[in-house]
C-alpha cells in the first residue's frame, strides 16, 4: 500500500509560482509514496457557525473527507505581507475544525516557501510553522526550504530551467520523504 502525501499550494493565481513548484514536486514522486496536488481554491472563508449550526458547506465536507486520506503534507507557500496567504490559512482553519476532529494532527509536514525576491518568503515559512505547532503537524525542521528568485526558475512550459535548482528541489523532497518514513516507522 502506498502512503499518500497531499501537496498544498497556498495561492489562487492561475500562473502561481507555488502551483508550478507543486507540479514539479509531484513529478518527483518516489517509489512507495503517491503525491497528489490538493486544491484549496473553492473553500469559503471559515466561519465557526457553519459547524456549530450544522450548516457546513459541501466544499468543506468534500475537503475534510479527502484530506483524511493523506498520511502527510507538503505545503508550498508564497508570502503575502510578510505572512501566509489568506487562502492557505483558511484551508488550515477548515481542516482543524470542528474541534477535536482536525485531520492535521500528528501528520508529517514540510514547508517550501518562495518569492521573486531574495528573502524567499521567510516570514510566511515561519508563520506557517507557528500554526503547525498548535495543530500538532510534525514539521520537518531541516533542511529549511526557501526558494529565492522564483520568477527565474521556470521556462515557458513551466519546467525548471536550471539543473542546480532541480537538484535542490529533489534533495528537499528526498529529505521530506526520509522524514516521513522515519515518523511512519
Amino acid at each position: 500500500m502506498n502512503n499518500k502525501i497531499g501537496i498544498i499550494a497556498g495561492s489562487l493565481r492561475k500562473e502561481s509560482f507555488s502551483k508550478k513548484i507543486a507540479k514539479a514536486v509531484a513529478d518527483l514522486q518516489p517509489e512507495g509514496i503517491s503525491f497528489e496536488i490538493v486544491s484549496i481554491d473553492n473553500l469559503p472563508i471559515y466561519n465557526q457557525d457553519f459547524d456549530d449550526l450544522n450548516d457546513v458547506p459541501e466544499s468543506y465536507k468534500t475537503f475534510r473527507t479527502k484530506m483524511k486520506e493523506y498520511d502527510g503534507f507538503i505545503f508550498i507557500t508564497p508570502e503575502h505581507n510578510r505572512s501566509i496567504p489568506a487562502v492557505l490559512k483558511n484551508a488550515i482553519d477548515v481542516g482543524s475544525r470542528p474541534t477535536g476532529e482536525s485531520f492535521w494532527d500528528n501528520k508529517p509536514a514540510a514547508i517550501f516557501s518562495s518569492s521573486p525576491g531574495s528573502i524567499s518568503a521567510f516570514g510566511a515559512n515561519h508563520h506557517l510553522r507557528q500554526c503547525f505547532v498548535y495543530l500538532n503537524l510534525l514539521t520537518m525542521q531541516q533542511p529549511e526550504v526557501y526558494i529565492a528568485n522564483i520568477s527565474e526558475w521556470f521556462d515557458d512550459n513551466d519546467n525548471i530551467k536550471d539543473e542546480e535548482n532541480k537538484k535542490f528541489l529533489k534533495s528537499s523532497v528526498d529529505a521530506y520523504v526520509k522524514w516521513f518514513n522515519r515518523l511512519k516507522e
